[in-house]
C-alpha cells in the first residue's frame, strides 16, 4: 500500500471554498488545522521509515488525527 498525506482539501473535497473561508477568518480553525498537518507530517514520516517510533506512539498519532479531522469536519459543516 502507498503511503499518502491526507491534507485536508483531499479529504473534504466538497468544501473546499468553506475551507479557504474559514482559513482566512477563524484562528481557531487555522490553529487545528496547523495542527492536524503538523501530525499528518509526522505520521507520513514515521511511516515512510525516515522516523522510528513505537506502534503504540503511532497508533496515538493517528486516534489524534483522526479526532482532529472529526471536529474540522463539523467546522466546514457549520460553515455552510
Amino acid at each position: 500500500m502507498p503511503l499518502e498525506h491526507h491534507p485536508l482539501h483531499r479529504e473534504f473535497p466538497e468544501y473546499t471554498a468553506q475551507l479557504q473561508g474559514l482559513l482566512s477568518r477563524d484562528g481557531h480553525f487555522s490553529r487545528l488545522v496547523e495542527e492536524y498537518d503538523a501530525l499528518d507530517k509526522r505520521i507520513y514520516e514515521v511511516e515512510s521509515g525516515r522516523v522510528a517510533i513505537d506502534e503504540i506512539v503511532l497508533l496515538g498519532l493517528k486516534m489524534q488525527r483522526v479526532s482532529l479531522k472529526d471536529e474540522l469536519g463539523d467546522f466546514l459543516r457549520k460553515a455552510l
